[in-house]
């Protein structure tokens, strides 16, 4: 009997052995395939903003906004949903724990459909010159620049010489 108890204590500790190899690849696999899909997308790389640096922002739609920041950094801040009312508002602020502004806690907080309208921020990135140009003339905040071609002049260039047609008549007639 002693042998069937050892032999049974045996296989519940195989059989919790594999449970929990099962629960951590699990665990593993999951966490492997959010990582891809955040590697995938184009707000992976999140940046954030000191709160105390913000200078001001440009509403570019209800999701999306470029926030500026002390030492003429931008930033595009996308929001995890629709902000209805947003483009109309008078001022919108930030709101975060830390006093740094970054995806997944922060807040943007503004005079929406209802008083005192809260959204999480999705995504943060620090722009350059031209990623900030391209958003404005995207969402239609900028025109574009369109490089005006210059009118034709005249060119001096070598005079054409025109040939004499006798000579040719000669040599046909050999």
């Amino acid at each position: 009997m002693d042998i069937t108890l050892l032999h049974h204590f045996e296989e519940k500790k195989t059989l919790i052995k594999h449970i929990l190899i099962i629960f951590t690849l699990s665990g593993l696999v999951a966490c492997a395939g959010t990582q891809s899909d955040k590697e995938g997308a184009d707000s992976a790389r999140s940046d954030c903003i000191y709160q105390p640096s913000i200078r001001g922002y440009t509403v570019l739609d209800e999701s999306n906004l470029i926030v500026s920041a002390s030492a003429r950094r931008q930033y595009h801040m996308v929001l995890k949903r629709r902000a209805f009312g947003l483009r109309s508002t008078w001022s919108i602020g930030f709101k975060s724990p830390t006093g740094r502004i970054c995806s997944g806690f922060s807040e943007v907080i503004f005079d929406g459909q209802f008083d005192g309208e809260s959204i999480r921020i999705a995504s943060i990135r620090e722009l350059s010159e031209e990623e900030e140009e391209d958003l404005l003339i995207r969402y239609g905040k900028k025109e574009p620049e369109y490089e005006q071609t210059p009118s034709p002049q005249d060119v001096k260039g070598a005079d054409v010489e025109e040939l004499d047609t006798a000579a040719d008549d000669n040599s046909s007639v050999d």
